[in-house]
């Protein structure tokens, strides 16, 4: 036995413990084995399985949750059946208690257990860009398809200025696409967000964090790329060690460069709240413009929605919930109905992930991994979903969302509330 079969019926031996049945409102998984009810044994007849990588322990458990509930919703609009198939769904953890974030073994692990049941059809995940990094050569490497609610550089799926030189091929060992996200790419958000600076916030000096993360740093980039076309003049720019408990000395040093905006590059985890917190408390007033890592009530909570109120901008590749209409709208309506609670930005993208997926197994109506992933790459005018209005969007020949959309808001009242959207 070869290592690759080795790890394959290692991890299809797990699986059973780890599977839980959706069924149109079951429990799910979270992927230690706790979620009750139990899944089929791989292999079943008349069982399709989907699963979801995320970082379900730690800093980003809020937003992953809204993602699971969205895919939760969409399993439950075909009563978990599509076709002659029921849908099981596992809800799997890619994160550590140890790190509190996503790990590298942990998301292989769950590429490799997907891989090795052949009853699962699709691999929704995973949250972080680094994360996907590492499954998107194993799952290419089996033709599964993967579909992402929320990773965003752009180097996972094309060739664009800033990339490296061996990206995307890299991530494609069978030569093949079996990626696709239905979020918009940094590409579009960086630039965007410097457009925001200077054109909105009338901002002349900007001075750029990063958190030193492939998200992160890579944004922080583009977003200095643009800044240098629009003649900005950058005052500053350095990674944050995300370790450190508190920044007031870096942002007593950055009071003393008088910056008109501090652009940060990170996510609510790798400590967005915390910069944004210390920034008031140094003294400085100048806004901060963070991207959609920090689009989240996390983010508020985190910082303290009286040091964000009304100086606190972050994007969102999209839509905010609020601005939604038709389908959108009422994906809203139903969320707030089930869960007693308004939608994170990122439970559409999980809910579009999972209808997608679902729409393509109809159509196939057979448990076949090409034949699904042929038929959700070739997504065109898609409008089963919540997003992209009465035209609908699809997938290009990269496998990214031709719905390029993003949304800057301002923090008030504790709230996000949209200034600004711009599709292109």
């Amino acid at each position: 036995m070869n290592r690759r079969k080795f790890l394959g019926a290692a991890a299809a031996a797990a699986v059973p413990a780890l599977v839980t049945g959706c069924g149109g409102g079951g429990s799910t998984d979270d992927g230690k084995g706790g979620g009750g009810g139990g899944g089929a044994a791989p292999g079943t007849p008349g069982v399709i399985r989907i699963v979801s990588s995320l970082p379900r322990t730690g800093s980003a458990k809020g937003q992953t949750n809204t993602i699971v509930n969205g895919i939760q919703m969409a399993i439950e609009d075909y009563g978990g059946k599509v076709g002659d198939f029921k849908i099981e769904y596992s809800d799997w953890d890619d994160a550590t208690a140890a790190s509190g974030s996503w790990d590298g073994p942990t998301e292989k692990a769950n590429a490799q257990k997907a891989v090795a049941d052949p009853d699962v059809m699709a691999y929704i995940g995973p949250y972080n860009s680094n994360a996907a990094k590492v499954s998107m050569p194993e799952l290419n490497e089996a033709g599964l398809l993967q579909v992402s609610p929320a990773v965003t550089w752009p180097g996972l799926t094309k060739k664009i200025k800033g990339v490296a030189p061996d990206e995307p091929e890299k991530y494609r060992p069978a030569k093949k696409k079996n990626f696709c996200r239905v979020c918009t790419t940094d590409d579009l958000q960086g630039p965007l967000a410097a457009d925001f600076a200077a054109e909105v916030l009338k901002a002349k000096r900007v001075y750029i964090l990063n958190d030193k993360e492939l998200y992160g740093e890579g944004l922080a980039k583009l977003f200095r790329q643009r800044c240098e076309e629009l003649k900005l003049e950058i005052v500053g720019d350095e990674g944050i060690n995300t370790t450190s408990i508190e920044f007031g000395g870096l942002m007593t040093k950055i009071k003393g460069l008088n910056p008109d905006l501090v652009y940060f590059g990170g996510t609510t985890q790798s400590k967005g709240g915390q910069v944004a917190k210390d920034m008031v408390g140094a003294g400085l007033t100048c806004p901060i413009l963070a991207p959609d890592g920090c689009y989240e009530q996390a983010f508020i909570d985190s910082a303290g929605a009286a040091n964000l109120n009304g100086r606190a901008y972050v994007s969102i590749v999209g839509l905010d919930p609020s601005q939604l209409t038709g389908k959108g709208a009422e994906f809203v309506k139903r969320y707030k109905e089930k869960y007693k609670t308004a939608p994170e930005a990122f439970a559409l993208y999980g809910y579009e992930c999972a209808k997608v997926v679902l729409e393509a197994i109809k159509k196939v109506n057979k448990k076949d991994r090409e034949a699904i992933l042929k038929e959700v790459l070739a997504t065109k005018n898609f409008t089963a979903g919540a997003v992209g209005g009465a035209e609908g969007w699809g997938f290009d020949n990269n496998g990214d969302t031709t719905l390029r959309q993003v949304t800057i808001s301002v923090v008030e009242n504790g709230k996000f509330v949209p200034k600004k959207t711009v599709t292109k």
